[in-house]
C-alpha cells in the first residue's frame, strides 16, 4: 500500500485543567463522529495526536494522491467542522475563528533511515507498506 504521511504540530495553551480537558476531548469515542467522518471523507485514512508538555504532534496518513491544501479547505466546509475548532480553540495557542490548516503547521522531515527521495513539505512523504 502507498500513502503520503504529514507530521504537523501545535501549541496548548499552558494550563494543566485545559490540557486534561483537551485530552478527555480525544479520548476513545469523545471525538464527534462528524469530525473523524469529515477527515476520512477528503482522504484522511488514519491520524494520530501525541503531547508532549504543550507541544502537540499529529501524524496523518492520507491517500496517495492527496491535496493536502485542497483537501483542509474542503474539510473546513463539512458540518460540524467549524464548530469543532471553534470547540477546541480554547484550549490552543490560536485564535477561535482560526481553521486547522490555519492551527496546524507543517513538521519538516529531517532524516528517514534509508530514504530514497527528496520531498516537499506541502506534498507530504510517500510512504510504502507490503500489505
Amino acid at each position: 500500500m502507498v500513502f503520503k504521511r504529514y507530521c504537523k504540530s501545535l501549541e496548548l495553551e499552558n494550563d494543566p485543567a485545559l490540557i486534561a480537558e483537551y485530552k478527555k476531548l480525544h479520548a476513545m469515542g469523545a471525538t464527534w463522529p462528524e469530525i473523524t467522518a469529515g477527515m476520512k471523507e477528503v482522504g484522511i485514512l488514519d491520524m494520530e495526536i501525541y503531547i508532549s508538555g504543550t507541544t502537540l504532534l499529529m501524524i496523518m496518513d492520507t491517500q496517495a494522491d492527496f491535496d493536502h491544501d485542497q483537501a483542509m479547505t474542503r474539510l473546513a466546509m463539512l458540518p460540524r467542522q467549524a464548530e469543532w475548532e471553534t470547540l477546541v480553540s480554547k484550549y490552543q495557542k490560536t485564535s477561535s475563528d482560526a481553521s486547522a490548516k490555519e492551527k496546524w503547521r507543517l513538521i519538516e522531515r529531517i532524516f528517514k533511515m534509508d530514504q530514497k527521495r527528496e520531498y516537499d513539505l506541502e506534498d507530504g512523504y510517500i510512504e510504502e507498506i507490503e500489505t
